[in-house]
């Protein structure tokens, strides 16, 4: 092809641009192949403006004049083709053209489409700072667009929050302090906000201790009898298959019986098993006592036994204290909910749970009963009151596992739900997790907005490409070239796809998650003893 431009002329850091660099050719739906002039953007790539000189490179954008509109379209591949560069570009929206040829007011969708002929031009900075601008939405800044250093990426905080949220990456990227930095700012914008925060490595504790209320195993106080049937199953039932069945019908008869005990219960006019009433667990040992006394002698009271001896076991064990103790019985389910909804939250708008020192037989449950009290309170709430949640679960992978053969059980079941149906609700899903690929299928489609970091992992790769929308495939295959603390960002909570580098975050503000520096620590010696003796403390005690 023969250059259809004239070259561009430079003066110092000022450059004329709106000369085209090449044409469309063909043109299918939403794609369209347009071939650049080799030597034009040769000289582009010299552009002190940081925008221009990227023209033609897989992830950059061009625009194409059709009557008074800019289309702008990312570049997904390119080849060279002759004189040419031969690329595939993707329609992603279109912005009103101001009489000086710029932009303003940039939307998502193409309304009209270019003919093949259509001339193709280059993006400047000024083109960029129109297109992402969320000036007319709520919005927080997390970082600058890549390539440039004072183009702000901005997250529109309803659109985010409304249609539930993943962030993704390897371990190393940068992961945990960019989930740290986008929480922060967004208790920043709404500080009588509603954020629930499972933390199962207790990591985000020391970033949020002045910002948010963190609790663990020491001032959780999670009462027991707040468990449903399904979640009591979980904890006290230790057989499978036609006894666990048993045990279960048993289980089901004595626990409503124990609720139904409670004189707070009187008043309700309908009471299952389910019901969130306050019961005693010595109520609970001895209907199961007075039913096995009812036995015939040809029936065994095998299940009895071990329904008993379970709940004798977890009353025994200091590990379930935060959740099995005495002091718990009381009908405490309004201060429990004002305190890890915070409802009011006094400034501090999130919650963060640490569910590091949970015996790992019952995290499961205590995520859970968490998960299922914000879906509940939401459910019950419409029409009441107008509290959206957000609940944001680090490790997502180990709560909503791919292989329908490991179950996964009521954690599983209850997140799914929040992700088909919470946002009808207002309970939104932050998913935070290193391996997408190990999330259960459609999980991650039922995402908005996806802010993927490195992933070194092939099948995550293919994963998250899967999941993602299709103007953002050009970006896509740079997920493995990220450096730390760079992501790529699709779906609703951006105008159009974007790749970017997070803002830094105060020291006092980050995660505990930095990794150890081993040549420096094994470089230090002295005060084994007395650590080795705390560490044995900790461990013998079960907490810190």
């Amino acid at each position: 092809m023969n250059s259809i431009t004239s070259r561009s002329v430079f003066n110092g850091q000022k450059e004329v641009q709106t000369i085209p660099i090449g044409q469309v050719e063909a043109i299918t739906g939403v794609s369209a192949e347009a071939l650049l002039d080799h030597a034009d953007v040769a000289m582009l790539a010299r552009d002190p403006d940081p925008v221009t000189a990227m023209t033609g490179q897989v992830g950059s954008h061009v625009k194409m004049q059709v009557g008074d509109r800019w289309i702008v379209a990312s570049v997904r591949s390119a080849r060279v083709s002759g004189a040419t560069i031969a690329t595939q570009i993707d329609m992603i929206g279109e912005a009103r053209r101001t009489p000086d040829g710029g932009m303003a007011g940039f939307q998502r969708g193409v309304t009209r489409f270019p003919l093949p002929g259509c001339p193709v031009q280059p993006l400047s900075t000024g083109n960029m700072v129109a297109m992402f601008s969320a000036a007319d939405v709520p919005h927080i800044e997390i970082g600058t667009v890549h390539p440039t250093t004072s183009v702000r990426a901005t997250l529109r905080v309803d659109a985010l929050l409304g249609k539930h949220f993943a962030l993704l990456g390897s371990t190393g990227t940068g992961k945990s302090t960019a989930a740290a930095l986008i929480l922060h700012r967004i208790c920043k914008m709404a500080p009588a906000g509603h954020i629930v925060m499972i933390d199962p490595h207790g990591e985000y504790g020391a970033a949020f201790a002045r910002g948010g209320a963190v609790f663990d195993v020491s001032n959780l106080a999670m009462p027991y009898w707040l468990m449903n049937f399904e979640e009591h199953c979980e904890v006290l039932l230790t057989t499978t298959g036609a006894e666990r069945q048993t045990d279960a019908d048993i289980l089901a008869k004595c626990l409503l019986a124990a609720r139904q005990r409670n004189r707070a219960a009187e008043g309700m006019s309908r009471m299952t098993v389910d019901s969130p009433v306050p019961y005693v667990l010595s109520d609970l040992t001895t209907i199961i006592q007075a039913e096995m006394g009812k036995l015939d002698k040809a029936s065994t009271s095998a299940p009895y036994l071990r329904l008993k001896s379970k709940i004798e076991e977890i009353r025994a064990d200091p590990r379930y204290a935060f959740m099995f103790s005495g002091m718990l019985v009381g009908d405490s389910m309004k201060a429990f909910i004002k305190r890890i909804f915070r409802l009011p939250g006094d400034g501090r708008p999130i919650s963060v749970i640490d569910v590091s020192g949970v015996p790992s037989e019952i995290t499961s449950v205590v995520v859970a009963m968490l998960a299922r009290m914000v879906f509940d309170y939401a459910i019950w709430a419409r029409g009441i009151a107008d509290h959206p949640v957000v609940l944001v679960c680090e490790e997502a992978h180990r709560y909503i596992p791919s292989d329908r053969a490991t179950g996964g059980g009521a954690v599983r079941k209850v997140l799914e739900r929040i992700a088909k149906e919470g946002r009808k609700y207002g309970v939104s899903l932050g998913l935070i997790t290193q391996r997408p690929s190990d999330l259960a299928e459609g999980v991650l489609s039922q995402c908005g907005t996806i802010i993927a970091m490195r992933l070194n992992n092939d099948r995550d790769q293919a994963y998250v490409k899967a999941a993602m929308p299709e103007g953002s495939h050009g970006f896509l295959d740079s997920i493995a070239a990220l450096r730390n603390r760079e992501a790529i960002i699709c779906g609703e909570g951006v105008s159009i796809p974007i790749r970017l580098s997070f803002d830094d975050l105060d020291e006092e503000l980050r995660p505990a998650s930095n990794d150890p520096v081993f040549s420096d620590l094994w470089q230090r010696t002295g005060g084994e003893d007395e650590a080795v003796d705390k560490v044995i403390g900790r461990w013998r005690n079960q907490g810190r």
